[in-house]
């Protein structure tokens, strides 16, 4: 489960910028195509924050929709999977959305 050592980088890098202050909510951006389980990064959020400055924090996670470029004929489709094709017929599709993970923002106080 690599979403454990996911989780202890965000809170590592929170923890760094939050520079002592008390974090009372993590905001997350998934992509679907980020191969993230969202629901087993929440269940390790606080184990990994506890003792930290993030111990007792929100955690808020934005689902970001895959979204593709077909290389054929250059229409824009949903991507649920690597496997989309296009109505065209083309699966020459180019991701363009929803591989990433961020942390969009933090509430500290």
């Amino acid at each position: 489960m690599h979403e454990l050592a996911l989780t202890q980088s965000i809170v590592e890098a929170c923890v760094e910028r939050a520079e002592g202050a008390q974090v009372r909510r993590v905001t997350l951006e998934i992509g679907q195509l980020a191969a993230v389980m969202p629901e087993a990064l929440r269940f390790c959020f606080d184990v990994c924050a506890d003792g930290t400055a993030l111990k007792g924090a929100r955690l808020e996670i934005i689902d970001i929709a895959g979204r593709g470029c077909c290389r054929e004929c250059g229409a824009q489709i949903e991507m649920n999977d690597y496997l989309a094709s296009c109505s065209c017929g083309s699966f020459d599709i180019e991701c363009i959305a929803g591989e990433g993970l961020r942390v969009k923002e933090m509430e500290v106080v």
